[in-house]
């Protein structure tokens, strides 16, 4: 077993990614694994991932220790010089920024993902600057590797404690670009559809059975085409894969979704089409800022092959006439 007090640079910062600092050499499904079956606790008490850690708060965690800690895994590949150079900065300050991130990017270092991760080419552009009193800048948020557009990065402790809080409690406003299957009769509309946890291990669903979460989307149809229409989605909740989920569950999966959607539309958009990516795009993100507390919006375009589909399938992109 092992045991750590929290100190006060971990200070309200979410047991996950304490966890994650303090056994660099599990995974993180892993690890949220072992936050459900009980085998993580803090002053003794059953912990939740997203739970924020106080100075003093003793953690223990079930395990062989050799097996926790072992060796350290092989550091990741540097970034090469020109990868840096075209990491997009739509937001940079002392507290944050705002990156643009490309579609089959990944944020975060996984199964196989070894280097060149978002996190790789922010700490290389930031320097000596991506460490500040034991802290390593880091996205604040989650967005899927297929997926493009905006994404926030903290570059101090305290920015990334904002962060959590506002993104937790609904403080971000979220917007995307997303390009779905058939017509939708009404122009507007509010999926409100739980969704199973998606983390939620075989054990835990035979024990206590599928543990389902509130979720909400909205939609707005900016332009109907023949076989697809390009919606303008918000979120109210964030949980994970919830548009490519809705949008499938309502029978209007999102194009290029190879998980959710139907494959032989996707195949008939890639062969008439050309899309070759998950065609959903984090264009507009509104956050609080840490220092602040002004709000900070920020944008990224539709990305060009995105509209070269559009403009394939005969749907006009945002920005031009009718939108």
């Amino acid at each position: 077993m092992l045991e750590f007090r929290i100190d006060s640079d971990h200070a309200g910062v979410r047991l996950d990614k304490v966890l994650r600092q303090r056994l660099p050499r599990v995974p993180a499904s892993h690890v949220q694994k072992m936050i459900r079956t009980k085998k993580v606790r803090v002053n003794g008490r059953r912990a939740r991932p997203e739970q924020p850690l106080a100075e003093g708060d003793v953690l223990t965690i079930r395990g062989d220790e050799r097996a926790l800690l072992g060796e350290a895994p092989p550091p990741p590949r540097a970034p090469a010089p020109e990868e840096v150079a075209r990491l997009r900065i739509l937001h940079e300050d002392s507290w944050m920024m705002a990156v643009d991130k490309p579609s089959g990017l990944a944020v975060h270092p996984g199964s196989g993902i070894r280097g060149g991760t978002l996190v790789d080419l922010v700490r290389a552009h930031l320097g000596p600057r991506a460490e500040r009193n034991g802290f390593s800048a880091s996205p604040a948020h989650r967005l899927d590797r297929e997926t493009s557009g905006v994404i926030v990065v903290a570059t101090r402790r305290p920015a990334m404690v904002h962060f959590t809080e506002v993104f937790t409690h609904g403080g971000a406003k979220k917007q995307y670009l997303a390009l779905a299957k058939g017509t939708f009769p009404r122009l507007e509309g509010r999926i409100d559809l739980a969704l199973s946890e998606h983390q939620q291990t075989a054990e835990s669903k035979a024990r206590r059975g599928v543990n389902m979460q509130e979720a909400a989307t909205r939609y707005r149809v900016l332009r109907q085409g023949g076989e697809a229409a390009l919606l303008e989605v918000t979120l109210e909740t964030g949980r994970t894969h919830q548009i490519r989920r809705h949008l499938a569950a309502i029978g209007h999966p999102v194009a290029g979704d190879r998980k959710y959607g139907d494959f032989g539309f996707n195949r008939e958009v890639r062969t008439r089409w050309g899309l070759k990516r998950l065609f959903l795009h984090a264009e507009r993100l509104e956050v609080p800022h840490p220092e602040t507390g002004a709000r900070v919006r920020l944008e990224s375009p539709l990305p060009d092959e995105l509209v070269d589909v559009l403009r394939r399938a005969g749907i006009p992109a945002p920005g031009t006439p009718g939108r």
